[in-house]
Order: C-alpha cells, then structure tokens, then sequence
C-alpha cells in the first residue's frame, strides 16, 4: 500500500531538500558571523564603550568627535573619497569601451586586448608599484626617453595624489571589464540590428539600448572598485604622498607607529560606514536581478 493509498500526506521534493539546502548553506554563513559580522559588531562596541575616568566603561563618541574635528583626518578622509571617484570615473571611461569592443568585435585582434585587459589581474600590486616607480618615477623611463630626444622634464605623478590613483585604475582594469562584459551578454544581437534598421546611430544604439541593459552591471562594477579603492593600502602606501594619505596607510600608521588602536579601530568603522553604503548598492543590484 502506498502512502497515498494509506491517506498519509506526501511531501513535495523541494520541501523535502529544504533542510538539506540550509545546512549546506550553514557553515559559510556561520563563517560570515564569525569571521566580518562579530569583528564589525566588536569594533562598533569598543568605540563607543569605553573606559571613564573615574572607573569603568561608559557610553562616549569622544574618538568620532576627534576624528571629525582633526583637520588632519578630515584631510585623509577627503584625499580617499577624491581619489576613490576619480578612479571609478575612469575605470568606466576606460573599460566600457574595451567590454563594448570585446563584446561586438568579431576580429582576432580582439582575443588579445582581452588578454591585456586581464593581465594586470596576476600582477601582485607590489609588482605593480615597483613597475610604476620604474618607468613613471623620478628619472624613470619616460624621463630617459624625454631627456634623450631633447624634451622637457615632466613631473613625477609618483608621491602625488595621482600616483595611487594610476596604480589603482590599472589594477582594477581586469575586474571592471569582466563585469560590464558579463552585463554586455545580456544585450542581444537581435535588438542591435533591429534598431540599425530603423535609423539608430552608434550613439542611440548606446544610450537606449546597451546602457539600459548593463545597469545593473554597471553599478555592480563600480560598487566592487569602490569597496577596493576606498579600502586599498599597498598601491596608496608605496605611490601616494605622506601628507594627506588614503584611510588604509592612515590607519596602518596610527596602529602601529602611534600606538593607539583605539584611535585606529574608529578609523577602520568609519571607512567601513562609508563602504557599507556602496555594499548596499551592490546588495540592491543582485535582489533586483533575482527578483521574479
């Protein structure tokens, strides 16, 4: 006898596989707690809980305060946002139009600009510096050149603003373009020649009909190279000026050459409070995409 038969109800597959799903599920996610929520939580209570002056711990935003009324750490925050749009301006002026020309191109050529677009991915960022330093630093190679054909010295971008800014745009080239390419499959051939025989322009074909279809594929790119600039420590380190510098060396230096970790955890809140927002945007993006 069956258990139809025997009046028994019957459990659909999916819910018969739903305890299985969570527990496959369980352990990243317990990772997650462990490892980034409790830390963040941890962080938040150690800036705000703090030891009084006659005994114990009490509630105090005193190290927020400082932070917002210090010239200095307003000037770092200030040169981190700065250097954090610029980059994400031009990584999107840089890698739409190769992830336009990988996705519409049927030419050979086409295979290694990819390749190049990727390369700097299996660059360490160290190697990275170094390179810069080399050919784009003081009596480096463009200076060599200039100097050899008669043209004037040109100023270093090293150990300026626009150091780590070069450095960064470069090493987020590769992540950018696969993203908005992934976006550009979403854009079929159908509706490009549908609209060309209409009358539609290079320019229209963009606006109404690739930009609309990689949206969300735009706004993921940006939100990921955001969330790496703004948080970046060896490219801003080694390419960036002493004064002011990005909130990675700052809280780096803080930590570790100041000795006050306290000081340095609300440094490392607060950049996470500006990065949560653009994680946000990232979160907004994919529910979106998921939604029926």
């Amino acid at each position: 006898m069956t258990a139809i038969d025997a009046g028994q109800p019957v459990l659909a597959a999916p819910e018969r596989r739903r305890p299985i799903g969570l527990l496959l599920v369980a352990v990243p996610v317990l990772l997650v707690i462990w490892l980034i929520i409790w830390p963040i939580i941890s962080a938040v209570i150690q800036t705000v809980w703090v030891k009084a002056p006659e005994g114990g711990n009490s509630f105090s935003v005193e190290t927020y305060r400082f932070f917002f009324s210090d010239g200095y750490s307003l000037s770092n925050l200030s040169i981190t946002l700065w250097t954090t749009g610029v980059c994400a301006i031009l990584l999107l002026v840089v890698c739409l139009p190769i992830a336009l020309y990988l996705r519409f191109s049927d030419s050979k050529v086409a295979a290694y600009v990819q390749g190049l677009a990727i390369f700097p991915m299996f660059v360490p960022s160290i190697i990275l510096s170094f390179a810069f330093i080399r050919v784009l630093g003081p009596n480096g190679t463009v200076d060599l050149v200039f100097n050899a054909v008669g043209l004037p010295k040109i100023r270093s971008p090293y150990l300026t603003p626009w150091g780590p800014v070069i450095g960064l745009v470069w090493d987020n080239i590769p992540l950018t373009v696969l993203i908005l390419l992934s976006g550009l499959g979403n854009v079929s051939n159908q509706a490009i020649e549908a609209a060309r025989d209409v009358g539609a322009g290079k320019l229209a074909l963009l606006w109404h009909i690739i930009l609309p279809r990689i949206s969300n594929s735009v706004l993921v790119a940006i939100s990921f190279a955001v969330l790496g600039i703004f948080s970046a420590f060896t490219l801003p380190y080694v390419l960036g000026p002493a004064a002011p510098e990005m909130m990675g060396p700052f809280m780096q230096r803080t930590f570790r050459e100041l000795f006050e970790p306290q000081t340095a955890i609300t440094q490392a809140v607060i950049t996470f409070g500006f990065c949560i927002v653009f994680g946000l945007f990232y979160v907004r993006s994919v529910a979106r995409n998921q939604a029926p």
